[in-house]
């Protein structure tokens, strides 16, 4: 497993949300550049960055940011929030973006996912939100009758080789992850799953990791880095102890 700090972006600055409200944002930093520097020095493989406006307007609205990004480190960036059209993707990958992560459209469309996972491959991830296992579309503002596990078997079968899994009820509440939601969706697919949403220490690390799924790739983490509740060195020995 690889830990993938996350940087959500909101009106240009560095932010996390409770359960994805917009109108419950915290601010730790006005500068997103130096911060992903920050997780450079400190270890990280990859980062996670998301547009929220973009997730909330429905189009990508901090593609400089992430060239600026993309410019000032080294180490590959996975991008989403708001990428609606094949244009938005090509957009996102020519700032930088390593992966660029659907969401809202994966659910809406998922015909067109086929053609996507083809022409994009493993440039291409597919996030899946969930509340309760049913997954959730436009920033979660809105809940579907799809189950999460039903849309991961449908993707990988459209070709998709990624999915980001959210509990959105977890998301940004330092309250531990959902190693059993987790381990259901990891063992309804083959394909690679990064887990988000409520990983707070070392021991929901290693609750994952003792899941022993070996396609869980890679774990997300955000709050928790920022409020210090646990260090980016001390995630990272524990995903590969």
């Amino acid at each position: 497993m690889i830990i993938l700090p996350a940087i959500d972006l909101k009106g240009g600055r560095c932010v996390r949300l409770r359960q994805g409200r917009a109108d419950d944002a915290v601010v730790y930093s006005d500068d997103p550049v130096e911060m992903a520097r920050r997780w450079r020095d400190e270890g990280a493989e990859w980062l996670h960055v998301v547009d929220l406006d973009g997730a909330f307007q429905g189009r990508p609205a901090h593609l400089s940011v992430l060239r600026a990004i993309a410019r000032a480190i080294a180490i590959p960036v996975e991008f989403g929030g708001g990428l609606r059209t094949d244009a938005d993707i090509d957009a996102a990958l020519d700032a930088g973006a390593r992966r660029a992560i659907l969401g809202t459209r994966a659910c809406a469309e998922p015909e067109q996912v086929k053609s996507l996972a083809a022409r994009f491959g493993a440039r291409l991830a597919v996030g899946i939100d969930a509340r309760d296992g049913r997954v959730q579309v436009k920033g979660w503002t809105e809940t579907t009758p799809m189950t999460a596990t039903d849309l991961a078997r449908r993707m990988e079968g459209m070709g998709v080789r990624c999915l980001i899994y959210t509990d959105t009820s977890r998301d940004g509440m330092l309250a531990g992850v959902n190693a059993s939601a987790m381990d259901a969706l990891c063992s309804a697919v083959a394909c690679d799953v990064i887990a988000s949403g409520g990983v707070t220490s070392a021991e929901d690390v290693r609750a994952l990791r003792a899941l022993r799924r070996p396609n869980l790739a890679g774990a997300i983490v955000g709050k928790a880095l920022y409020e210090g509740r646990a260090t980016l060195a001390v995630l990272r020995e524990a995903a590969c102890a």
